[in-house]
């Protein structure tokens, strides 16, 4: 007997916007959640517990390939990572869905093109209740109307960075962001970016697309349940095997996210497919990319009293302005870093971290991370091991050495930077891409995996590139298009 007429794995941003796409189809939906949902708490605003302390990130680790031991900074709530994100939901540019030559190498494109991606870009700046506003950044894509409402406004010292970068021949825009600020700040005047949302006051995956799905009476969300691997009965998986029991549906989908979908798949590995499910081309776990980001703090004698700061965003590298015209990447701030944070994270006394963070505007500078099948997810024994050859890196430090020059004549005259790394989960994705061709490729272009008749994946795994800008749309729109695939096959 099936416990559900549909099974997803995960409750972030690809498994709650998929079931919110589905709900209303009537189909009977299980979501199966490892994590919990998060309470909201004293630590829930505290930067020292947060940044310091580590107070909501898991006891997880994974291994590098040299067996040493790293925690991932991924988190395991109800919502996902989205729980912590900065609230960004940029569309991919048109130019991405094509070939691109970087100074790293080339990409391979998408199966498709931005325009049969674009209506669903629309349903989900919707759903999520996107603030932004057209007309100011050069390669924004076409939009069939503008965002849902108008942007989170410029506090003061952002205000006057875009003029001042206006005044030098850039183009600063508003961040696309899924925030209600108001909501936000009545809790505590701090950034969300990287502050779990324990109050509704950013639409993630939880507060926008699961409370929709749940309030349809056909959809049930199980918490505290971890999926260890599948079981198959011909070309079809039959069973999730999990901590709190044997579950089953005609329809099953993974939606864990870029590893861990990946680790479900390899440890169901069986006699009929001893390389894990979904793996007859040997690209499950392969092609793993995680942007390339630095921090980068401007400094001026101007004293910078933002408090969420995210609201500014700088394009005039995205397509080009490598040695041959080659695309660089993203420029957006990144939330407010207060000293404590500052302190925190450099470990800087807390006199210098309280002068420089006054001082400082602080961004978040990213380039694209190219697919390699070298870089990747694999097992050793019960460990998961990540091998991320890193790339494009070139590409970075020239983005780096753009926005360094553009700020000093913009009047910050002392500029640091700080690279991410491998336990900063910056958008992992690629590890079960979506393609035509089943010797290339995991999934078909609606992530319905070529092996496996009823089983998909909804995650940032199906990603064949990485772009340069936050996934979070784009997963949740590849989510939209397949529930609406998934109910026109039920309805056939």
């Amino acid at each position: 007997m099936n416990d559900a007429d549909i099974i997803i794995v995960g409750s972030g941003m690809g498994g709650a916007t998929l079931a919110a796409g589905l709900a209303p189809s009537g189909l009977r939906i299980l979501i199966l959640e490892r994590g919990e949902r998060l309470a909201d708490c004293p630590q829930a605003r505290d930067p020292v517990a947060i940044f310091g302390q580590g107070h909501f990130r898991p006891a997880e680790t994974w291994l590098t390939p040299d067996g040493d031991q790293f925690n991932p900074g991924n988190y395991a709530y109800v919502g996902g990572n989205s729980k912590f994100y900065g609230a960004v939901m940029m569309r991919y540019r048109a130019a991405d869905f094509a070939p691109v030559m970087h100074m790293g190498g080339m990409t391979m494109g998408w199966p498709f093109a931005y325009d049969d991606l674009a209506p669903w870009y629309d349903k989900a700046e919707a759903l999520y209740q996107l603030r932004g506003e057209l007309g100011h950044d050069p390669t924004e894509p076409p939009h069939a109307a503008p965002y849902p409402f108008p942007p989170v406004p410029h506090e003061p010292a952002i205000a006057d960075l875009a003029g001042r970068l206006r005044a030098i021949g850039l183009h600063p825009a508003p961040l696309p962001l899924a925030v209600d600020l108001d909501r936000w700040l009545s809790r505590a005047a701090t950034p969300w970016d990287a502050f779990p949302d324990t109050t509704g006051g950013k639409r993630d995956a939880e507060t926008a697309a699961l409370a929709q799905a749940l309030r349809h009476p056909n959809v049930r969300l199980l918490t505290g349940v971890q999926v260890h691997h599948l079981e198959t009965m011909g070309d079809r998986v039959s069973t999730v095997v999990t901590s709190g029991g044997r579950f089953r549906a005609p329809r099953v989908v993974l939606a864990a996210g870029a590893v861990m979908t990946a680790v479900i798949l390899l440890r169901s590995a069986d006699e009929a497919h001893p390389t894990g499910l979904a793996n007859r081309s040997d690209q499950v776990g392969r092609n793993f990319m995680n942007h390339n980001a630095s921090a980068l703090l401007a400094l001026s004698a101007r004293r910078n009293r933002s408090v969420y700061q995210k609201t500014l965003q700088i394009n005039d590298w995205y397509l080009s302005g490598g040695p041959n015209g080659e695309p660089l990447g993203n420029v957006q701030l990144l939330g407010r870093v207060s000293a404590p944070i500052l302190a925190a994270q450099s470990r800087l006394p807390r006199p210098l971290a309280r002068l420089i963070a006054d001082h400082a505007i602080d961004f978040y500078v990213m380039s694209e991370d190219l697919p390699n099948p070298e870089s990747r997810v694999s097992l050793r024994g019960d460990g998961i091991v990540l091998d991320w050859r890193r790339s494009n890196l070139a590409a970075h430090a020239a983005l780096v050495g753009k926005l360094r020059s553009a700020l000093r004549r913009a009047g910050y005259p002392l500029i640091l930077t700080k690279p991410f790394d491998r336990r900063t989960p910056s958008h992992q994705c690629g590890t079960a891409r979506l393609g035509h061709d089943p010797a290339t490729s995991v999934t078909n272009p609606y992530g319905r995996c070529h092996d496996h008749p009823n089983l998909w994946i909804c995650d940032a795994s199906l990603l064949p590139t990485s772009a340069a800008v936050n996934p979070s749309l784009t997963i949740a729109a590849l989510a939209l298009r397949q529930a609406n695939r998934i109910r026109e096959e039920v309805a056939a």
